[in-house]
């Protein structure tokens, strides 16, 4: 017999929250851990089935064809955007282990990676061994008859394999080639290797992230590989529609150094202006006293006051301070950065005073700008990610479903394809040689048995 303790928790404004354990009666141990596995898993996220679309709605990219040979994050955000709106995106990937996202550590489900599972979402997927010339014929047949190419292989990779643009332009002269890079394809930089955290470390980004009394910090999620995503997508949008005026397709380039440089926006833009280097502001932009992360008596809050108009709601209406208005210390948002610090004193010292709940209807009832800091597990749990429909499961071949984040991008005439689970390595590889490429039996037996699909699919077709 044992002593133990239950999780409680309750559903709030806030998300899940998880309440103070609280001691269970005498029960065997055994059943004490059955209970508290239980009540663990009911702090996850509920994953309703996905809602079918609106049926024989149209898609914004019906009939575009996209040869994908992208890996790890920059590339696959840029062709899954493709995809959930339509696009055939075929990915192709090495038979040796396939994308390097697929044995990433965050976590796993069905032998897929999170990282994975979160990039390829809407793929069909093909294996193929670029070193064997059977392999790099199919390659090219694909890119004949695509609309779009995008790669992100390190400098020279495509080359070497005469699968650059150069080399295949004269086959397509409409295709869209877009290239994903470092430091972009051409000059002394092309062929250095390069990351998203390197990049921002390189480019200023990193060292305006973090607090003025400590290091320069990276972000959490890969905040330049994703934004580098989402450019690339934007520009092959625009190459197409240039090319509708144009009648031929062009070479499309997008550099995360590139990117990571715009990310400084206006505080790179200052600097030009004043020649003085920014400096790191923790929450608060240039120290802001009235935006930023404050504490109630039970929990924090994020307030953004960033003009007169909001400040003047919150002192009056929400703190009851109508002095911290008239008083000419903080009269207006000059005098308040002058002295910001004695203001951030007074306005956390009034917060602490009561709890956050409290502090979040004032606020509210004001419209002053306020939201929760919360935890990951408390936002997919709150009530706007459940009225927004932003968390689902879709079937997937090994796992049976797996979670699914919807896209951000909401289209009322053209909404997004129902959703597919990312590919499991080479699963569409003969599906797509006989409908994409018209190849029978016969000819996808010769490519396995020169190695096209890799040595493992080799060994399986001789054994068939």
């Amino acid at each position: 017999m044992g002593r133990g303790y239950a999780l409680r928790a309750s559903q709030t404004d806030q998300g899940l929250v998880i309440l103070p354990e609280q001691p269970l009666k005498s029960v065997p141990r055994e059943t004490n851990e059955i209970t508290r596995k239980r009540l663990i898993m009911t702090a996850k996220v509920p994953l309703p089935d996905r809602l079918p679309r609106t049926k024989d709605a149209p898609t914004a990219l019906d009939g575009l064809l996209v040869v994908d040979f992208t890996r790890v994050v920059a590339g696959p955000a840029c062709t899954q955007t493709l995809a959930d709106f339509g696009a055939e995106v075929i990915k192709i990937e090495n038979p040796d282990g396939g994308d390097d996202t697929r044995a990433y550590e965050h976590a796993e489900i069905g032998g897929e990676s999170a990282a994975y599972l979160s990039l390829n979402r809407n793929k069909h997927g093909i294996a193929l061994d670029l070193t064997v010339p059977e392999a790099r014929e199919v390659a090219r047949e694909l890119i004949a008859r695509a609309d779009v190419v995008v790669e992100n292989f390190s400098a020279t990779i495509m080359e070497k394999f005469g699968l650059d643009y150069p080399s295949v332009v004269s086959s397509n002269p409409r295709l869209v080639y877009c290239s994903i890079s470092a430091y972009g394809r051409k000059g002394p930089f092309a062929s250095r290797p390069g990351f998203d955290p390197i990049t921002q470390a390189e480019s200023g980004f990193m060292s305006l992230n973090g607090f003025p009394d400590g290091p320069a910090v990276r972000t959490g999620p890969p905040i330049v590989d994703i934004a580098t995503g989402m450019s690339a997508c934007n520009a092959i949008l625009m190459a197409l529609f240039a090319r509708e005026r144009l009648g031929r397709g062009q070479h499309v380039e997008v550099a995360l150094f590139d990117i990571a440089m715009s990310m400084t926006g206006f505080y790179g833009m200052a600097y030009l202006i004043n020649g003085t280097n920014p400096g790191r502001f923790g929450n608060s932009p240039n120290g802001s006293p009235t935006v930023g992360v404050y504490e109630a008596s039970d929990g924090p809050l994020y307030m953004a006051c960033a003009n007169d108009r909001l400040y003047r709601r919150l002192v009056t209406e929400v703190l009851e301070r109508p002095d911290l208005l008239t008083d000419p210390q903080f009269a207006n948002r000059k005098a308040r950065t002058a002295n910001k610090e004695k203001l951030r004193a007074i306005i956390a010292g009034i917060f602490a005073s009561d709890q956050l709940e409290n502090w979040m209807a004032k606020m509210k009832k004001a419209n002053v700008p306020v939201g929760y800091l919360r935890t990951v597990e408390q936002g997919f749990n709150a009530p706007e990610a459940r009225e927004r429909q932003r968390l689902s499961r879709i079937p997937h071949p090994t796992a049976g479903s797996v979670p699914n984040i919807e896209t951000p991008l909401n289209m009322g005439l053209t909404p997004t394809v129902d959703p597919v689970a990312a590919p499991l390595l080479g699963q569409h590889t003969k599906e797509i040689l006989h409908r994409t490429l018209g190849y029978d039996d016969h000819r996808i037996a010769a490519l396995a048995n020169a190695g096209a699909f890799g040595k493992m699919r080799k060994a399986e077709q001789e054994a068939t």
